[in-house]
């Protein structure tokens, strides 16, 4: 176990541009070429990577679920976070809430009269609006910081139903007559707290499934409700 997980960390390592060769593989784990090859070939039948002749290729999904699958293995969570870039969870989360036909901005600045403010991700699918802070942490999470997190990003998500409507935004969601913004925190692995304040902590592999249920269960978490007044209004 322990060297199949060790692999995995070296494979991290070494795709951090989707990309490698075996040879580099070798050079970085000292594994004899035949357990490099049954390794990768394990891997390949998880669809977890793409082996052609000598060059592995290891996109951006199957990054994510090769760190998942190293800390599964032991991998100490901090080491395999440092393994991943920061828009490896943009792009994933942007992925998914397309696949579920939200329009999705990401890196969203808007400024109040107090402060500036930036949301990692927004999608829009009427009347849903839910706002995704990507945390890329690395360690076990304490309830004071967890409610820290969680406030801020409550906060921000109220700070941007108020900046509302924003014509350097153009939210897809300002063309609806109403609204509801829903806080939210993506993390890499999955937390003992699932929701601080009804304000959900969504492992990013389950990230489809929170998404697929989150019409029927939209009552139960928290949400900032906004009604836009301009005419032809989306009901």
């Amino acid at each position: 176990m322990s060297i199949e997980r060790n692999f995995i960390l070296s494979l991290l390592k070494l795709t951090q541009k989707n990309t490698t060769l075996t040879k580099h593989i070798k050079n970085n784990t000292n594994l004899p070429t035949e357990t490099i090859h049954t390794l990768l070939e394990k891997l390949q039948t998880e669809d977890l990577l793409n082996l052609t002749n000598e060059t592995i290729n290891v996109s951006t999904n199957d990054r994510l679920k090769l760190a998942i699958k190293a800390v599964t293995l032991g991998a100490d969570i901090e080491h395999v976070s440092n393994t991943l870039c920061w828009q490896e969870f943009e792009e994933i989360t942007a992925i998914a809430l397309h696949n579920n036909d939200f329009i999705v901005y990401k890196n969203v600045h808007f400024k109040t009269p107090n402060r500036k403010w930036e949301i990692d991700a927004i999608g829009c699918k009427h009347p849903i609006v839910i706002c995704i802070d990507c945390k890329h942490w690395g360690h076990t999470i304490s309830p004071l910081t967890l409610k820290k997190i969680a406030t801020t990003q409550a906060n921000r998500t109220k700070a941007l139903t108020e900046t509302l409507p924003n014509p350097k935004l153009q939210l897809e969601c300002t063309k609806w007559k109403n609204a509801q913004f829903i806080p939210t925190i993506l993390s890499l692995t999955q937390n003992n707290t699932k929701f601080y304040n009804n304000i959900p902590i969504v492992p990013i592999l389950q990230l489809q499934n929170f998404l697929n249920q989150l019409p029927a269960h939209i009552h139960q978490l928290k949400t900032y409700p906004k009604t836009f007044e301009h005419l032809n209004q989306k009901q």
